[in-house]
């Protein structure tokens, strides 16, 4: 097992992140904020999650591979863009100052992201209300579907 260096923590939900699914031709790309990574069967392993009604989850859904990428905070305008604006609208990317790179045919990321980790899901799971604390459930899901959780074996770490 190849061993990837990567500080876990605040990752997420202090310095977000991009999530990305779909080949170069055809993808989505959207800011997350709910994340974590560690181990799972032996291997390493990130996990993110998407909601039913983001154009990023027909993606996830279609495709083996996603790319989770980092960025320093002078992208922190651009990573707002990526979250508010939906890919179904129009071209969101050509509203950041972010330049796509792709993987060969397995993903997406940008020329300007730090931290690179190209994913292959190799489990889904939907949240259920049932198993939530109440207060969790009242404060995220009352008026939509709970998040899907994607589990993807890091393939590939780039540290720029």
């Amino acid at each position: 097992m190849e061993r990837f260096e990567i500080s876990a923590f605040d990752k997420f939900g202090k310095d977000w992140a991009v999530l990305s699914a779909g080949g170069p031709e055809h993808f989505n790309a959207m800011t997350i904020s709910w994340g974590a990574m560690g181990t799972l069967w032996g291997k390493p392993a990130v996990t993110v999650y998407v909601k039913p009604n983001r154009y990023t989850y027909e993606f996830m859904e279609t495709n083996p591979f996603f790319v989770v990428s980092f960025f320093g905070p002078e992208y922190r305008e651009d990573l707002m863009t990526l979250g508010t604006l939906s890919g179904r609208d129009g071209d969101k990317i050509a509203a950041t100052k972010l330049t796509i790179e792709p993987l060969g045919t397995a993903g997406v990321t940008f020329r300007e992201a730090k931290d690179v980790l190209l994913c292959r899901t190799m489990y889904w799971q939907d949240l259920k209300r049932d198993n939530m604390e109440k207060e969790i459930m009242e404060r995220n899901y009352i008026y939509e579907e709970p998040h899907r959780m994607f589990i993807g074996e890091v393939m590939q770490l780039i540290q720029r």
